[in-house]
């Protein structure tokens, strides 16, 4: 198992970041049963974790897209640490948002990205990658190059990873969904039935009914 991704798996799960109801399924925005949910938004209340974080998605561009010469964070989730990130690069800062305002200058970028720039997106969390890769098309019809992507955390549902093959973005996360599990069961949190039924979700989300 990859080292950082236990670990962060692990950390997610202690405070709750994650949490795995089989039993008693959460139902997504999309309308999706689920029984696993995921909010990374935790970490930034833990300054510890936040900071861990921060710099682990720093070394995954700095070793994965160094010539990255600007940040787009992800609205909303993303918007906080790729700031943090941006900051700690020294490296100007977007933030792209699902869709344009509805007053004002209606932006769909916030802030300024000069066109022909190399940008890196920082994302928190990748489900179908929808939402991900509206953000890396918003930036392209900037006149921008995305790099690549750095996420928190995927799922590794197989519609994202055919949605980024064709999209030609590539994705490095801190953690993922095996590694997740595996810690999960590990601890107890979980047990081996609980994983077959988890995995039988990751299959077909779209029509799991528990």
């Amino acid at each position: 198992m990859d080292t950082l991704k236990k670990a962060f798996a692990s950390k997610l799960l202690k405070i709750k970041a994650i949490k795995l109801q089989p039993d008693n399924p959460f139902t997504w925005a999309s309308g999706w049963k689920s029984p696993f949910y995921c909010d990374n938004r935790k970490t930034l209340s833990y300054a510890g974790l936040r900071s861990y974080v921060k710099l682990e998605l720093i070394h995954a561009i700095l070793e994965n897209f160094p010539e990255a010469e600007a940040v787009a964070g992800v609205a909303t989730g993303a918007i906080a640490q790729g700031a943090l990130v941006a900051d700690a690069l020294n490296l100007p800062f977007v933030y792209v948002r699902s869709k344009p305002k509805d007053h004002g200058l209606e932006n769909l970028i916030e802030g300024e990205l000069k066109p022909g720039l190399k940008v890196v997106v920082v994302e928190d969390l990748i489900s179908t990658g929808g939402s991900s890769l509206k953000a890396v098309e918003a930036i392209r019809k900037n006149a921008c190059e995305v790099v690549g992507m750095v996420a928190s955390y995927t799922y590794g549902f197989p519609v994202a990873k055919e949605a980024f093959e064709k999209a030609g973005v590539k994705l490095v996360t801190l953690t993922d969904y095996e590694h997740v599990v595996a810690e999960a069961l590990e601890t107890g949190y979980i047990s081996e039935g609980d994983v077959k039924l988890l995995d039988s979700w990751r299959k077909d989300p779209a029509h799991w009914e528990g």
